[in-house]
């Protein structure tokens, strides 16, 4: 079993950056895949980025360039970098892990965490 935690939302202005970080505790994070979804208020979850236990990473189109993710095993930790914050990235972001292959789909993630909310102001 796996708990994750988000941390490092908040409010900002459109143009600034955020650092997120899901912390993993209950077992190492290793042979996990970690993905970052967000979703708005009356939308769909959407897909960001993952990434493997290799650190072999994807991106959805409406975040490369402008966000990163990254990994430290030995802290358990996968962080998702993300610059040139727009309002339109207002929503609640999660990350989640998988014993397997990267996916973009959100249902077959096994474990997620509680959620963090970003808010960007015009």
């Amino acid at each position: 079993q796996v708990q994750l935690v988000e941390s490092g939302g908040g409010l900002v202005q459109a143009g600034s950056s955020l650092r997120l970080s899901c912390a993993a505790s209950g077992r190492t994070f290793d042979p996990y895949t970690v993905a970052w979804f967000r979703q708005a208020p009356g939308k769909a979850r959407e897909f960001l980025a993952s990434i493997t236990w290799t650190s072999t990473t994807r991106y959805a189109d409406s975040v490369k360039g402008r966000f990163t993710i990254s990994r430290d095993n030995a802290k358990h930790t996968v962080s998702l970098q993300m610059n040139s914050l727009k309002p339109e990235d207002t929503a609640v972001y999660y990350c989640a892990a998988r014993g397997s292959w990267a996916t973009d789909y959100g249902d077959r993630y096994d474990y997620w965490g509680q959620g963090t909310q970003v808010t960007v102001s015009s």
